[in-house]
């Protein structure tokens, strides 16, 4: 089965005319939705809305931004020092999208939206320039064929589509299930790539409770329609374990299923996850207290927290569980007087003795529920 083939006729019949069976019910934000064009907001087809996800100031890649609704709406979040990059594969959505950019722009008040071509999977090649240089340069052999590869190896070191550490947030909605599965590994190692220290992710997709037998992956209105090439729902999160990501979690899980095939269960999830920093493990002398419920929690990094133990920290760490998505879990305790800086990663389980806390500034923000708590 041509995966790619099929992929792009069904939605470039979606960018012709609205395609029931490719639209999975979202709540999206009314008021995102009111300066959009009644086109764009027809001919989208998603399972989640990322757009939730955005913060004033980022800059914002979506993966198979189809025509541009997810890209319009979080136009409207990053504001003016922000801006939203699209890519997508498909020439007629792409049309659909920039359509409406000038009138967008003025929307807006400013051009912050572009929308780009190229593959998710590769997000380092500019297809629309390799679509020029086969123009100029037609491969109509094996020796054509060595010369476009050595372009494109150059194209992606020099001119890179997106480049490394570039990107504040990835989101996506309802397109990694479309990426052929030998190709999944390296499409989440290029969002990784892109991703600045500390980036961040939200990927709405459709997953399956049971893994998917072959004969339905060979079937090409399964695969186009978001079904047959979606993750397993624990090889989902695992993914991205695998590829360097922390603090990797379903934030939504739908209650119900959107489909169910031959048994099996497919729903919609948001997923979202962090990268890392990227740097040495300084110890000043932080630590934290894992709040509870639970006994005790692990981190992606193999870090054993038990309830309500002092454990020791680095620098890198302690910003990622008081100030990243763990902070609701745990309270910072910021030493009185640092330490002088020595690389160092506790072993895991180091408690910080009370003594080495004395006048410490403690702080458990994400208790407080009313004026004067914590």
């Amino acid at each position: 089965m041509d995966i790619h083939r099929s992929v792009l006729g069904r939605y470039s019949e979606g960018a012709q005319a609205r395609q029931e069976s490719l639209c999975c019910p979202v709540d999206y934000d009314s008021e995102l939705l009111k300066l959009l064009p009644r086109e764009i907001i027809e001919k989208d087809y998603g399972c989640g809305d990322p757009s939730r996800y955005v913060r004033e100031g980022d800059t914002v890649l979506d993966l198979g931004s189809g025509g541009g609704k997810i890209c319009y709406m979080a136009a409207q979040l990053v504001g003016e020092r922000g801006q939203v990059i699209g890519v997508d594969m498909n020439d007629d959505m792409l049309a659909l999208a920039r359509k409406y950019q000038g009138e967008m722009a003025q929307k807006l008040g400013g051009d912050r939206v572009r929308f780009v071509k190229g593959y998710i999977q590769d997000l380092a090649l500019d297809v629309a320039a390799m679509e020029e240089y086969l123009r100029q340069h037609p491969v109509r052999g094996a020796h054509d064929y060595a010369a476009l590869q050595d372009w494109q190896r150059r194209q992606r070191r020099e001119r890179p589509l997106i480049a490394d550490d570039s990107v504040d947030l990835v989101i996506s909605n309802c397109v990694l299930n479309l990426v052929d599965d030998a190709a999944k590994g390296q499409l989440i190692a290029e969002i990784h790539r892109v991703l600045k220290p500390g980036g961040r992710v939200a990927i709405a997709d459709i997953v399956s409770d049971e893994a998917i037998p072959e004969h339905l992956k060979q079937d090409p209105q399964l695969w186009s329609g978001c079904i047959s090439g979606a993750f397993q729902e624990q090889e989902f999160l695992r993914a991205f374990e695998q590829a360097g990501f922390l603090a990797v979690a379903y934030d939504k899980w739908d209650a119900e299923p959107w489909q169910v095939v031959e048994g099996i269960e497919f729903r919609s999830v948001t997923l979202t996850a962090v990268k890392g920093e990227g740097t040495p493990c300084i110890d000043r002398g932080h630590a934290v207290i894992y709040r509870g419920p639970f006994s005790k929690v692990y981190d992606d990094e193999g870090h054993v927290y038990p309830r309500g133990e002092r454990i020791a920290v680095c620098e890198r760490s302690f910003r990622l569980l008081t100030q990243g998505p763990y902070r609701e879990h745990f309270i910072g305790i910021t030493p009185a007087q640092w330490h002088e800086p020595r690389e160092w990663c506790a072993p895991s389980g180091t408690r910080r003795p009370a003594s080495e806390t004395k006048g410490a500034r403690h702080d458990a923000g994400a208790c407080c529920t009313g004026e004067g708590c914590c």
